[in-house]
């Protein structure tokens, strides 16, 4: 059985739609203003919210987790601290 020969027609294909330019260039809107940054209370509340994880050593890598999310927390503080941005915690 041989397959049937495929007719050719005269249309061609469709040129795919060329996107339109953007001009780099332009003015942008003015950014907002920036708000203090606030230093979380509890940074591993969301990690202990998970609970156990199901892992060999469970505690231990809760541990870990903890540590790394307190000192991340630290860290962004400090460089809020450091260009006036953090939010006055006394009030």
């Amino acid at each position: 059985m041989t397959p049937t020969p495929r007719r050719r027609t005269s249309q061609r294909r469709r040129q795919p739609a060329k996107p339109a330019g953007t001009d780099v260039w332009r003015e942008r809107p003015p950014l907002p203003e920036i708000e203090p940054i606030a230093s979380p209370v509890e940074p591993t509340a969301l990690l202990r919210s998970l609970g156990e994880p199901p892992l060999a050593g469970g505690s231990d890598v809760v541990l870990q987790l903890a540590t790394v999310v307190e000192r991340t927390a630290f860290v962004a503080a400090a460089i809020a601290l450091s260009a006036g941005f953090l939010a006055d915690t006394d009030a």
